[in-house]
């Protein structure tokens, strides 16, 4: 396994998602478009957020917002129009500021075609100021390092 995918191995906190891309999301060669890999990345965080018990618009409806500050993406092989794929998103460390999450699309066969790390920041919704993990949020990590 690629030295940068081993954190997966690691996660505490997990998720994975199924799909198939459509044919909407391809480029000409009939691969997904690159672009399209930060929006799957945000399905799997929301989800996972949801799998916790707290969704995005919750956080949103209590103040916070999470806008990206950082995104790094590994390309090993597109994944192609209507091929079942596995998104698992996970988390490792416990946010303080920031919360980031760990993308890898998967085939059916378990290989790793796409990896990513996402960082996001906790801003207050009204003065956009970074602020700290919300209470809410905190307390669903507390087991993690």
């Amino acid at each position: 396994m690629d030295a940068k995918l081993d954190f997966m191995k690691d996660a505490r906190i997990r998720d994975t998602h199924s799909f198939r891309p459509r044919y909407s999301e391809t480029d000409q060669m009939g691969v997904v478009y690159y672009g399209n890999y930060a929006a799957y990345f945000e399905v799997g965080r929301v989800e996972l957020l949801r799998k916790l018990g707290l969704s995005y618009a919750q956080l949103e409806k209590n103040g916070t917002m999470l806008p990206v500050v950082h995104m790094s993406i590994d390309f090993k092989r597109g994944a192609k129009y209507d091929e079942e794929v596995i998104l698992e998103t996970s988390i490792i460390d416990r946010p303080t500021r920031k919360i980031s999450f760990y993308h890898t699309l998967r085939d059916t066969e378990g290989n790793t075609m796409v990896s990513g790390k996402v960082v996001l920041v906790f801003v207050d919704k009204n003065t956009f100021k970074p602020k700290s993990c919300p209470e809410e949020l905190a307390t669903l990590f507390v087991n993690l390092s």
